[in-house]
């Protein structure tokens, strides 16, 4: 990837929790299992250069009114809120969410702004959905955007694709 990466980027992760990757997981993304290595790699090259690395994670209270269109899942304080491993414990901030896209409701803006970040380099779950929503929010909040083409993924390759096209049209995100 080289020079990807700088103090003014940073790489946001989203969403690689235990009720999203393990196999028979509550709303399992299959796909995101291979997406693991890729992002080890994303982090430990993040890190050489000194850019931040964001989690952004679900995490819901048990009564949380998102489970009214999605079964439980991500429970905070719960195992299957935590991320998965290889990935755990290796970020520079966590950003706890309840809603789709990471700035909702969050001080993710301004942690990011607070370090001088400009640029954001997304991965995780779901392309279409909580990546898709978080490069929007990102955009409008006057981010460059890149996504980790790589490094996300679906429920389908079709709503995968969909979601890369419009994030590339719409907010001129690049596509690493």
């Amino acid at each position: 990837m080289g020079a990807v990466y700088s103090p003014e980027t940073a790489l946001i992760v989203i969403d690689m929790l235990n009720d999203f990757v393990l196999e028979g997981a509550p709303l399992e993304v299959p796909a995101s299992r291979a997406l693991i290595p890729v992002l080890d790699a994303a982090v430990t090259e993040a890190k050489r250069a000194g850019a931040p690395v964001v989690y952004v994670c679900d995490a819901h209270h048990p009564d949380d009114e998102e489970f009214q269109a999605w079964p439980k899942h991500c429970v905070k304080g719960t195992p299957g809120a935590e991320v998965v491993e290889p990935l755990r414990g290796r970020e520079d901030h966590h950003v706890e969410k309840t809603r789709y896209s990471g700035f909702y409701g969050t001080d993710l803006e301004d942690r990011l702004r607070r370090g001088g970040i400009t640029r954001l380099v997304i991965a995780g779950i779901l392309t279409d959905i909580c990546v898709y929503f978080t490069a929007a929010d990102a955009y409008m909040r006057g981010f460059e955007v890149a996504v980790l083409k790589d490094g996300v993924a679906a429920l389908s390759p079709e709503d995968h694709q969909w979601a890369l096209r419009q994030m590339e049209r719409l907010f001129r995100a690049q596509l690493l």
